[in-house]
C-alpha cells in the first residue's frame, strides 16, 4: 500500500467517526421534539434544581468517564455534585448518600450487575434516580424516577462494541442539563469565575 493511499484510508476513517458520532447527536436533539423525552428532560432539570442535597453521579466503565466529566460540568456551573463509582459504592461508597440526594445514573446497558446491585439501596433511602441511559426497556430504566434516553443506532466503532457515540450522547446530553441549571439559576460570568481562581 502506498503512503499517500494509507493516509488517505486514516482520514476516510476519521471522518466516519465524526460522521457517526455527529448523526448521534443530531438523533439526540430530535428526541426533544417528542413530547415525553422533552418533559422527562424538563423534569429531570427542575429536580435536580430542586434537589436539597447533593447530586450523585455514577457510572461504571466508560459510562462512569462521562460522569465525572459531568461532575466536574455541574461544579463549575452552580450545582453542587460528587462521583461514586459504582463498583466502589458496593463497598462501602454508600456512605455519603443522603435522602435528601438525588442520584443520576449513566448506563448504555441500563443491565450492568453493579448499577442494579445499587438501586434497592437508593430505594430504601427514597433518593430520587435520573438515567442516562442506552436502553429504555432495561431494568434501571424500569426502576428509574426519570429516563433520559440516550441510545444510538451505532457505535463509531466497526465492530460497533467500543463506547463511542454513544459516549458521546451521553456527554452532550450531560451538558444540556447543566446549562440548562446554570440558566435556571441565574449563575453568571462573575460566578464561573470564583470557581475558576486558576483562570
Amino acid at each position: 500500500m502506498s503512503k499517500s493511499k494509507a493516509v488517505r484510508e486514516i482520514i476516510s476513517h476519521g471522518r466516519k467517526v465524526v460522521a457517526l458520532e455527529r448523526s448521534a447527536i443530531a438523533d439526540l436533539e430530535m428526541r426533544f421534539r417528542n413530547e415525553k423525552f422533552a418533559i422527562n428532560f424538563s423534569e429531570a432539570v427542575e429536580t435536580i434544581y430542586k434537589c436539597k442535597g447533593k447530586i450523585v453521579v455514577t457510572g461504571i466503565g466508560k459510562s462512569g468517564i462521562i460522569a465525572q466529566k459531568i461532575v466536574a460540568t455541574f461544579n463549575s456551573t452552580g450545582t453542587y455534585s460528587i462521583f461514586m463509582h459504582s463498583a466502589d459504592s458496593l463497598h462501602g461508597d454508600l456512605g455519603v448518600l443522603r435522602k435528601e440526594d438525588v442520584i443520576l445514573i449513566l448506563s448504555k446497558s441500563g443491565d450492568t450487575s453493579e448499577i442494579k446491585q445499587l438501586i434497592p439501596n437508593f430505594k430504601l433511602l427514597g433518593i430520587k434516580i435520573i438515567s442516562i441511559v442506552g436502553n429504555t426497556d432495561s431494568e434501571l430504566a424500569n426502576l428509574s424516577d426519570i429516563i433520559l434516553d440516550a441510545s444510538v443506532k451505532e457505535e463509531a466503532c466497526p465492530h460497533n462494541l467500543a463506547p463511542t457515540s454513544s459516549t458521546t450522547a451521553a456527554l452532550v446530553l450531560g451538558d444540556a442539563i447543566a446549562i440548562s441549571l446554570l440558566q435556571k439559576r441565574g449563575f453568571t460570568s462573575e460566578n464561573f469565575a470564583f470557581v475558576h481562581p486558576g483562570g
